[in-house]
């Protein structure tokens, strides 16, 4: 089944990603599976602080891929697959793509303005050719109709 990486986070752009993604996921029989990223905190010297601030962010993102997960259940019928990982991102999207052969396209949403994201560059730049799977950039200025037209 064709599946359509998508990486999460609490952006508008990401939202309009995952939009597209599920409309593209329906219409071609496939499903979609949503990435959130823990980013590896800075060194906190006394442990126990140290734990606490990783289990809030992990709670964080396991609410953020809740949260868009039940949206695209209810806007689309798909049942997505979650994945929550901590570290370095395009180590971890290299890792997913290479365990997981349905994975047809990497989904990522584009800020309206300024500078584009950390992943956004990275795929965009020297390591693009190396992908596995096309690369789907989705503006983050399409509105739900632009979306619904286009996908």
């Amino acid at each position: 089944m064709r599946t359509y990486l998508v990486v999460i986070d609490e952006s508008p752009e990401a939202q309009i990603a995952l939009r597209f993604a599920a409309r593209r996921a329906v219409k071609t029989g496939g499903g979609v599976e949503i990435l959130s990223l823990i980013p590896k905190p800075d060194f906190v010297q006394w442990g126990g602080v140290m734990a606490t601030i990783e289990e809030e962010a992990r709670q964080r993102a396991e609410a953020l891929v809740a949260g868009a997960a039940g949206t695209l259940i209810q806007e689309s019928g798909l049942k997505p697959t979650i994945t929550v990982r901590e570290g370095d991102g395009p180590k971890i999207i290299r890792e997913l793509m290479d365990a997981n052969p349905e994975i047809a396209a990497l989904v990522l949403g584009v800020a309206v303005g300024g500078k584009p994201g950390a992943l956004v560059s990275h795929f965009t730049g020297s390591d693009m050719a190396a992908l596995p799977v096309p690369l789907m950039l989705i503006p983050g200025s399409l509105d739900r109709d632009a979306i619904d037209r286009l996908s």
